[in-house]
């Protein structure tokens, strides 16, 4: 072969590696099986549009098509129901070994599974990343008795059934905090309370009308009614402080409630994915989560980035289920 047909032939590989490259910018280009994605990537919601699952499923595919503009892409479908259990037994079922087939989950999911009794776990699937995380907050109305947490705990230990929660779907976030709350500061979580409501709308009003005592949800779900003075937070679950209207609001820690808990989100792939295809999904994944496209939904959602991936994530999944085992068999749900 010639000098010249040698450039060429070079010239011609190299031109074929930069298009590949600038195609999935977001993924591995070593490996036998080449870049991933190499095909649309499906994202499961596991519950119904509108709600936090399919917020996060759809800010990804949007970040992906923003960020990667010649990719492949991703599509978000909802598969809702159970807390999110019928969407992971089918991901279980009918994607086995499909590395395009990918489903957010999270902190509710977990506490669905044992509510339900679902047959299949997390153990089922296969982490990919941690995703976000967001601080719980407890309210009362505005003209509520109960002024601080402090007034709260001494009523909770007095008699847990005498105050009644609002907060989301049995067995998720809201009620794990209540009954984490009742466990630490000695109260019986068996005896609370709690009322479970389909949205954040129908539990404000159910707050607002003083037809419960006390309302728990993610912080987003009552910032507009806290503006707006006709709702008080009394503490925030979170590690750290949270600022409303300029104000700092302590955690259940600094006020003396030895408790941290947030409802965090994250992404996992079908059971028989191997040790590659799970490296290779998670770089791609970690690349979409670092894009400046990512960043913006952080704080159009008010977000707080919660990114663990490989063994810290699989050490802190397997440890958030225990977690969640206990508080609910605290709770006497799923019996």
């Amino acid at each position: 072969m010639s000098t010249t047909t040698t450039r060429w032939a070079i010239g011609g590989v190299l031109a074929v590696f930069c298009l590949i490259a600038v195609a999935f910018p977001g993924g591995e280009t070593g490996g036998d099986d080449g870049p991933y994605p190499d095909r649309r990537v499906q994202i499961m919601a596991p519950a119904d549009p509108g709600g936090g699952w399919d917020s996060t499923a759809r800010a990804l595919q949007a970040t992906i098509r923003s960020a990667y503009p010649k990719g492949p892409g991703a599509e978000v479908y909802n598969v809702g129901g159970a807390g999110g259990t019928l969407g992971l037994s089918q991901l279980v079922s009918k994607d086995a070994g499909d590395p395009y087939q990918l489903m957010v989950m999270g902190l509710v999911m977990l506490g669905a599974i044992e509510t339900n009794r679902s047959p299949n776990t997390i153990d089922d699937v296969v982490p990919i990343a941690t995703l976000t995380t967001e601080t719980e907050a407890i309210v009362v109305p505005a003209k509520s008795p109960l002024k601080t947490l402090d007034d709260l705990v001494a009523k909770l230990k007095q008699d847990p059934s005498s105050i009644s929660w609002a907060g989301g779907s049995a067995g998720g976030t809201d009620q794990l905090l209540v009954g984490e709350l009742a466990r630490t500061i000695g109260a019986d979580p068996r005896r609370t309370k709690y009322i479970a409501h389909s949205g954040g709308g129908e539990a404000n009003t159910a707050i607002l009308s003083g037809a419960v005592d006390v309302g728990v949800s993610g912080i987003g779900e009552f910032t507009s009614q806290l503006e707006a003075g006709k709702m008080r937070l009394l503490a925030v679950s979170s590690p750290t402080t949270t600022k409303v209207k300029g104000t700092q609001v302590r955690t259940l820690k600094e006020q003396g409630v030895d408790l941290e808990l947030t409802n965090w989100r994250g992404i996992v792939a079908p059971p028989g994915i191997d040790d590659e295809e799970r490296k290779k999904i998670t770089a791609w994944v970690s690349g979409v989560l670092k894009t400046p496209a990512w960043q913006e939904n952080l704080k159009r959602f008010e977000w707080t980035p919660f990114v663990r991936t490989g063994p810290a994530l699989d050490a802190f999944v397997d440890s958030e289920q225990r977690r969640v085992k206990q508080v609910v068999r605290d709770l006497g749900l799923g019996e």
